[in-house]
């Protein structure tokens, strides 16, 4: 019976052991409770307002520079219709410039954003970081993510450099 009992309790020790413990977590809920979040979303909401008004107070600028050359389009001579063509041209051009430099993908908007979020995001990141450790956890999504994204892993269940020399090639080498 003594046997039995061992067996059975090597048995459950067993899969006990290979059991991986999986939490998730809502990141747009935690960021929502943070006050320093909210404070840096409207400060992008301020400056994404200004310079969009900006941007489209250049293009009605533009606008109205067309509309007044096709109505004078016709007593201009052929160099001052290419001036002024040229004028709206290099306005335009201008103007596209100003809205790449605002809302491009380095533009200011995206720098704000990463300068301001950013820091929270690592708190946040920490913060799940030392939940799962305190928790004993091995794997954290995150569930507000469309692709739900893995947040924390522990570091033993990455099997990396095993890929890596499976396919022939020495860890901690890599050819950048």
């Amino acid at each position: 019976m003594k046997k039995y009992l061992l067996i059975a309790f090597l048995i459950c020790t067993s899969f006990g052991a290979f059991a991986q413990k999986f939490a998730y977590v809502d990141t747009e809920y935690i960021l929502k409770h943070l006050p320093e979040y909210k404070s840096a979303l409207n400060q992008l909401d301020v400056a994404s307002k200004q310079w969009q008004q900006q941007v489209d107070q250049n293009f009605s600028e533009i606008d109205r520079m067309y509309k007044a050359y096709q109505a004078d389009q016709v007593l201009l001579t052929d160099d001052m219709r290419k001036r002024r063509e040229n004028e709206i041209i290099e306005k335009e051009k201008q103007a596209k410039e100003f809205q790449r430099q605002k809302f491009g993908p380095d533009g200011d908007l995206f720098q704000s954003r990463v300068k301001l979020i950013k820091p929270i995001q690592d708190k946040v990141a920490e913060a799940i970081k030392q939940i799962a450790k305190g928790k004993y956890l091995d794997f954290i999504f995150d569930k507000s993510s469309e692709a739900t994204m893995m947040i924390y892993a522990s570091s033993s269940y990455d099997v990396s450099n095993d890929v890596i020399v499976k396919l022939g090639y020495k860890p901690g080498s890599a050819n950048n």
